[in-house]
């Protein structure tokens, strides 16, 4: 490699060949970070997997037997599988697109000349401009500056704008809000600070969802169940007396073992997560990850970012205390001509807003600098006005009037600004003589008008409120007082993080009494939501700023604000694309909706599963044949599972979450499927005696009448309360399992059935015994949960 050449100290910037240097060593400003997984990893991981791998198999061997209606469950593994590869591919192209620079071109000064290039062509030591409106594209040193001031909040969650003279330093993601100047990069590209806050935040993770992880366990369970029933239940298959060849052999076997797999239930989760999904879309909050919902359903604490979530980033005129009542005439006229002048900067815009068309003229002032932290306009025939922070303008004066009650206000967390009058002309950069002070000017952040009822909302949910931001503890404060955040009675209870222990364990004891923390780091936040989950909570964490970003990468849900910086919005599960805070309540609503529906489908499935089960373990102690056929379950399962588990998941509810959903499945299916399964045995055995030359056939008809109705009866029971519309959808399905009954191209041709009225006899009567009992345990079971979720 070639020597380097020294970076250029002029004001020239650097040469041709300096930058074909640097661009061959690679030191630009270039990033091409990407998710963890490409496109053909994520294909892959979604195709194979043992759940595909198993019903493939099954399928394939079924297609063997000629009976192609036997392999209409094969259908299931497109269908899962789409849906996986869309969702995951989703998320890899709005985590590819996460950049934390947006400015489209940068101004580099490269042989005395300024010219735009790209934000990737920018060098390390290259000589940029900056002017107002522009981010900064890369670290570096300032070289010049005339009344520079940065807006690093997206960085620091710090609101107030930090000036910038020669030899202080810019970070690339923050914005230049005020004046001109220069800076040479010495970072940039992967080595520069917005790139490091945000190389974690790039990697692909998955929503830790109850619901998916109950269903993984599920599956995993069902998997080592089925790799000891499977060879039992071919065993058996090929000795039962009722078989007269191996292909009803092979599809007795199939049949037990499709029965065992609840292959709807993940694609049923899937479509309940994505239709929610689109039903939030049309409330302007964008699902990027759809287990959100259902996560933000179960949170218990919930950390705010002042800056953008409760607060718009912005202040807004508060009030005027004036020194004597006939001086506020004046006062208003000497803030309209403040707010008219050409130097605006956020002050003036606020005032602006309130005190407008000045009937005085300007002559002549001194703009706003942050390092002097005042401006003056001088008015004809009424002196000169100052304008800025009362320890500024009166340092050594403390007897003037208001000054007390300045240092009072500053305490509320509230900015104030003292307007004074003076005789003198304003002059070069230094305070005019003989200021007194005539009115204080009060300031506060814009509050935005959904907080304070959106709060609300989640502390009669019972869910703990934490304020993080990066700003000053007391104006922290002071806004979460204005917006009613339980806990905090004054802006001074507020508690500067900087107090904060390091270690994870001592700093969740702090969280525990703290409910406002102001002058968080970005490595903070990331450890509070840490702290939190250590203790158990579930969290979820709100921002708009860069320096949210690992923060809600961590938090078991974060949420964006739509105006936000483009690496939060990207890494963040929701998106509130209008920025209103209001839509969080729908959200809760909606996840309580996934939750609740999707345990009813649940439950469906795995009844299915265990009386699948139960008569693959009957068949296998008795030789008998498997009294199911694979398409026979096929109906049973659109009739009882899919169509109403679909229907049922888009219903309304309004049940609150209750902890505990796998666990409390398992309670209402294992012994509903028991005596399911038992239920269909019995009915094998009572036509194998009262029609000994029925054989195979009678048995499978019986057994499908049988489940069919205790399926139904369970399904009555987990669409309480039945509305007009229940009913509807429970007498459709009834109805379309008697026509399949009663029409014999349809029971017998596709179904396989053999119907006879005594057969359809004992089916009833066996299938209405056994809704009895599902009728008594599902009263049992589910008379708690019912009241775990009103309480």
């Amino acid at each position: 490699m070639s020597e380097r050449a020294a970076p250029a100290t002029g004001d020239d910037g650097l040469t041709g060949a300096e930058v074909a240097e640097r661009v061959a060593d690679g030191r630009t400003n270039a990033t091409r970070a990407g998710t963890s997984r490409g496109t053909a990893q994520i294909v892959r991981a979604n195709v194979v997997t043992p759940f595909n791998g198993l019903l493939l198999t099954l399928f394939i061997v079924i297609l063997t037997t000629g009976h192609w209606q036997n392999g209409l469950f094969g259908l299931v593994i497109v269908a899962n599988t789409a849906i996986g590869v869309f969702q995951e591919l989703r998320a890899k192209r709005t985590l590819d697109r996460l950049a934390v620079l947006n400015a489209p071109h940068a101004r580099a000064v490269r042989d005395g000349r300024t010219t735009e290039i790209d934000v990737a062509d920018v060098v390390a030591d290259d000589l940029l401009e900056l002017r107002t409106g522009d981010q900064v594209v890369a670290d570096g040193a300032v070289t010049a500056a005339d009344g520079l001031e940065i807006d690093e909040s997206l960085l620091t969650g710090e609101s107030e704008p930090v000036g910038k003279t020669t030899g202080d330093q810019v970070r690339s993601g923050s914005i230049v809000v005020a004046g001109t100047g220069r800076f040479r990069a010495t970072a940039v590209g992967a080595d520069a600070y917005a790139t490091h806050l945000t190389a974690d935040a790039r990697r692909f993770t998955v929503v830790r969802s109850e619901l998916v992880a109950g269903t993984n366990k599920l599956l995993r369970w069902i998997s080592l169940m089925m790799l000891v029933v499977a060879p039992l239940l071919l065993w058996s298959q090929f000795r039962t007396p009722d078989t007269d060849d191996w292909q009803e052999a092979v599809t007795g076997t199939v049949a037990g073992l499709v029965g065992m797999v609840p292959e709807g239930l993940v694609l049923l989760t899937s479509l309940a997560f994505m239709l929610a999904a689109v039903t939030l879309a049309r409330r302007q909050t964008l699902v990027q990850k759809l287990p959100a919902v259902e996560v933000l359903a179960r949170v218990d604490t919930v950390c705010l970012d002042k800056t953008g979530t409760l607060t718009h980033g912005d202040i807004v005129f508060d009030r005027l205390v004036t020194a004597r009542d006939d001086d506020e005439p004046d006062v208003r006229e000497a803030l309209a001509l403040c707010a008219a002048a050409p130097d605006a900067n956020a002050t003036s815009t606020a005032l602006a807003a309130e005190f407008t068309d000045p009937a005085w003229r300007r002559t002549g002032g001194i703009p706003f600098s942050s390092a002097r932290k005042w401006s003056a306009v001088t008015a004809e025939g009424h002196g000169t006005w100052v304008l800025g922070a009362p320890e500024v303008v009166f340092p050594d004066d403390p007897d003037q009037p208001l000054l007390d009650q300045a240092a009072d206000i500053a305490a509320e967390g509230r900015r104030v600004l003292v307007l004074a009058a003076t005789p003198a002309p304003a002059r070069g950069t230094d305070l005019p003589p003989d200021l007194t002070a005539r009115a204080l000017v009060v300031l506060a952040e814009r509050v935005r008008d959904d907080a304070a009822d959106t709060l609300r909302y989640f502390t009669e949910q019972g869910v703990t409120l934490k304020i993080l931001s990066g700003d000053n503890p007391r104006t922290v404060g002071a806004v979460a007082v204005a917006v009613g955040v339980p806990g905090i009675e004054r802006a001074a209870d507020a508690v500067d993080a900087r107090t904060l222990p390091e270690d994870p364990e001592r700093l969740a004891d702090a969280l525990a009494d703290t409910v406002v923390l102001g002058r968080v780091t970005p490595q903070q936040k990331r450890a509070v939501v840490g702290a939190l989950q250590r203790r158990g909570h579930v969290v979820a964490m709100t921002g708009d700023g860069v320096n949210d970003a690992l923060a809600l990468k961590d938090a078991d849900i974060g949420v964006a604000m739509g105006n936000g910086a483009a690496a939060t919005r990207a890494v963040a599960q929701l998106v509130l694309l209008d920025d209103r805070f209001a839509h969080l309540p729908d959200v809760v609503a909606e996840g309580r909706r996934v939750i609740a529906n999707i345990e009813r489908a649940a439950n469906l499935f795995l009844v299915k599963n265990v009386y699948s089960l139960v008569l693959a373990l009957v068949v296998v102690a008795t030789s008998l044949a498997y009294p199911l056929a694979p398409i026979q379950l096929t109906m049973i399962s659109a009739a009882t599972i899919g169509i109403p588990g679909f229907v049922l998941a888009l219903a309304p509810n309004r049940r609150r979450y209750v902890p505990g959903f796998l666990r409390r499945v398992l309670r209402l299916a294992v012994p509903t499927g028991l005596v399911i399964g038992l239920a269909a045995y019995a009915g094998d055995l009572a036509i194998r005696g009262l029609d000994p030359g029925g054989g195979r056939p009678a048995g499978q008809t019986v057994a499908t009448v049988v489940v069919v109705i205790a399926s139904l009866w369970t399904l009555s029971l987990l669409a309480r309360p039945l509305t007009r519309w229940k009913l509807a959808l429970i007498a459709g399905l009834s109805g379309a399992v008697a026509v399949v009954l009663t029409v014999p191209a349809l029971g017998g041709g596709l179904f396989l059935l053999a119907v006879t009225p005594q057969r359809l006899l004992v089916g009833a009567v066996v299938g209405l015994l056994a809704g009895v009992v599902v009728e008594l345990v599902g009263r049992a079971v589910l008379r708690p949960v019912q009241a775990a979720s009103a309480g």
